[in-house]
């Protein structure tokens, strides 16, 4: 079996619904199953609209009507008239999340999140399913959140192994086309749970973990895993071959084509990662698989915006050691604090920090009082695998270097 994985941007149109509709007629989709995520940005607007019902703002009507009309005009391009079956079909997903924010009584916005959020996903994998079938391309639609368990730590859950493999091995007919959300799950309680951003590639490598599956393959609106984002840098170079162990390398560092965690049950399996254009779906693009580090064996440069570097020290000279950097660390696990980068010495402690939940300032708070604390706020932290001094120069053009880490293979900076 193959699993496919098409993000919002193969999706964000109709034309980019039609496209998906010829990749899969083009490499075939037999024994195949496909997760797809939610169309374009339908996933920040989604952010949106749980952002104003906190504020108790009264935009909440217009922020939720925008996404509406999207989606409405999507189905207006693929389907020939408005009695087609899907329109009464997202009506009723949207008047769902429309319900839950009338009688939700719950404070907890992580919660909140979830429950509101996924709906980006669940519309747009029924109008591609829909498509499909008027294409004549039959096709079975799966909910997700029936076959992936997880804990309730929502927006960044934990996969409930053992129940989620029961629940797939149990009731995927593999013979068949399958069309399934990413992103998303299910607790104890069958409240909807969810990975992480971008974490739909998860979601492919859970499902091709459970199901043995012979392969992988991520399509983007890029020709595979470049060693640079094109964003960020004028000239990248496509790498070909990419090891488990160096592309686990570069997700950690925050490479954004591969989502951190979707490499760990595809290497547990030796199961290949393909990362390939949708745009040019017959090109090879990027093969992730068990071998030796990459080819072309070049620097690979990965940059992360909008950092915190926070330098502590302590108040008293005394040393910073086991204890202190332990009690740290559970700080920044109480506080959601993801941390990118550490490095102290006797008396100072400074880490690169990721402020995703928004929680930073309750921390610094806290940590001011046991600690002398210079927070600089908006630097950028990059991270070049492979580095040479071209590579270092290339990077540091009119940059100010606040801290500095070499090991043998990877430089690490943060700058200003």
């Amino acid at each position: 079996m193959k699993v496919f994985k098409f993000g919002g941007a193969s999706v964000k149109d109709a034309q980019g619904v039609k496209n998906v509709v010829n990749v899969l007629k083009e490499v075939g989709y037999e024994n195949t199953l496909v997760v797809i995520s939610a169309m374009g940005k339908t996933t920040n607007a989604m952010e949106a609209v749980v952002d104003v019902y906190f504020e108790d703002d009264n935009s909440l009507s217009s922020a939720i009507q925008s996404v509406i009309e999207y989606h409405e005009n999507i189905l207006k391009e693929l389907f020939e008239t408005n009695q087609h079956p899907i329109f009464s079909t997202v009506k009723l997903l949207f008047n769902e999340v429309q319900g839950f924010l009338a009688w939700n009584k719950s404070p907890n916005y992580n919660f909140v999140y979830d429950q509101v959020v996924g709906y980006g996903e669940l519309i747009s994998t029924k109008i591609v399913s829909a498509y499909l079938t008027e294409m004549g391309m039959k096709n079975n639609w799966l909910d997700v959140r029936k076959f992936i368990k997880t804990n309730n730590s929502y927006r960044d859950t934990s996969v409930n192994w053992e129940k989620t493999q029961q629940n797939i091995s149990n009731s995927i007919d593999q013979s068949i086309l399958h069309i399934t959300q990413g992103f998303l799950g299910s607790d104890d309680n069958n409240f909807t749970t969810t990975l992480g951003r971008e974490g739909s590639d998860y979601t492919a490598a859970i499902f091709a973990y459970c199901l043995n599956a012979d392969s992988v393959t991520i399509w983007k609106d890029v020709p595979g895993v470049l060693n640079a984002d094109p964003r960020h840098f004028k000239e990248t170079q496509l790498l070909h071959k990419i090891s488990y162990r160096e592309a686990i390398e570069l997700a950690f560092y925050g490479a954004s084509v591969i989502h951190p965690k979707t490499l760990q049950p595809l290497q547990g399996k030796e199961i290949p990662l393909h990362v390939k254009s949708f745009l040019n779906p017959k090109d090879k693009g990027t093969t992730v698989e068990k071998g030796i580090g990459i080819e072309p064996f070049v620097p690979c440069y990965i940059v992360k915006k909008n950092q915190v570097l926070i330098k502590l020290s302590s108040l008293d000279f005394s040393f910073i050691v086991e204890n202190s950097i332990s009690e740290l660390f559970k700080l920044f696990h109480e506080y959601k604090i993801k941390v990118d980068l550490i490095q102290n010495s006797a008396i100072s402690f400074s880490v690169c920090v990721d402020n995703k939940f928004g929680r930073l300032d309750e921390l610094l708070n806290l940590l001011k009082s046991r600690f002398k604390v210079v927070c600089h706020d908006n630097v950028s932290l990059f991270t070049i695998r492979h580095f040479d001094e071209k590579a270092i120069e290339t990077v540091l053009n009119g940059y100010e270097i606040l801290l500095e880490q070499r090991g043998k293979e990877t430089l690490q900076l943060v700058v200003k």
